[in-house]
C-alpha cells in the first residue's frame, strides 16, 4: 500500500516552499548533499539555508553517496530526519546510524534478483530500504516486479524512472513510498505544475486505500 511520496532533488527555496505549503504535502523531501555529478547537488551554505525552514512535519532527507567522515561531520547539525545512503556497507551504515542518531534509508541499485536480496543485509539496521535504478542522477528504470517477493515487513521505497503522472496505484503491492525526481522537471528544473499533479494523485490513492 502506498503510504507516502518522496520528492527528491529539490534545490531552490521557491520550489521547496511550494512543496511544504501544498495542501497534500509529501512525506519526504530529498536534498542531494555530496554527489557533485548531479545537477541537483547543493553547496553546503545554500543547503544550510534550505533545510532551516519550517518543515511542517515533512521528513527532510540528506542523500549521500559513499559519504566520508568530513561531510558527515559537516552536516551533523542540519535539520535532517534521515540519511539516504548509497554505496555504504552494512557495518558503516550501522556506525553512521548510531553515531549521528539518525534514521537511515539504505539505497540499493537494482539490475537483477541478486541485487534485490541485498536488502537482507540491511533489514535490521535501516529504517527504510530504497530500491532504485542503477543510474543515480540519470533516473534509470528497472523491473519493479523483481520486488514481488520482498516481504511486507520491510518498509520499502521505490525509485527508478517513475513518472509523475503514471498510474502509481500499480506500485501499491510492492511499495510503501514512491520516490520521484527527474520526471518532475522541465528543462532540468523542478516544475511545480508536475509536482502538483503528483501530490494530488498520491492523495487520491491514499484516500482510496
Amino acid at each position: 500500500m502506498i503510504k507516502g511520496v518522496k520528492i527528491c532533488g529539490v534545490s531552490d527555496l521557491k520550489t521547496l516552499k511550494y512543496i511544504v505549503e501544498h495542501s497534500y504535502p509529501p512525506t519526504f523531501i530529498g536534498f542531494i548533499t555530496n554527489y557533485k555529478k548531479s545537477k541537483r547537488f547543493i553547496e553546503f551554505e545554500k543547503l544550510k539555508k534550505l533545510v532551516n525552514i519550517d518543515k511542517k512535519g515533512i521528513s527532510f532527507v540528506s542523500v549521500l553517496v559513499s559519504p566520508n567522515n568530513e561531510i558527515l561531520e559537516k552536516i551533523k547539525n542540519l535539520k535532517f530526519d534521515y540519511y539516504q545512503l548509497y554505496d555504504v556497507n552494512p557495518k558503516k551504515t550501522k556506525l553512521i546510524k548510531e553515531k549521528y542518531k539518525i534514521k537511515i534509508i539504505s539505497a540499493l541499485t537494482i539490475n537483477n534478483k541478486e541485487d534485490v536480496i541485498k536488502y537482507k543485509k540491511y533489514e535490521n539496521i535501516s529504517d527504510i530500504i530504497l530500491f532504485d535504478g542503477k543510474g543515480y542522477e540519470k533516473s534509470f528504470g528497472f523491473d519493479h516486479k523483481l520486488l514481488n517477493n520482498v516481504p511486507n515487513t520491510i518498509k520499502k521505497m521505490i525509485a527508478g524512472n517513475i513518472q509523475y503522472n503514471d498510474g502509481l496505484e500499480k506500485f501499491s503491492k510492492i511499495a510503501d513510498i514512491i520516490d520521484i525526481s527527474g520526471s518532475l522537471e522541465t528543462a532540468g528544473k523542478k516544475d511545480v505544475s508536475k509536482i502538483n499533479v503528483l501530490l494530488e494523485n498520491v492523495s487520491k490513492i491514499k484516500n482510496e486505500n
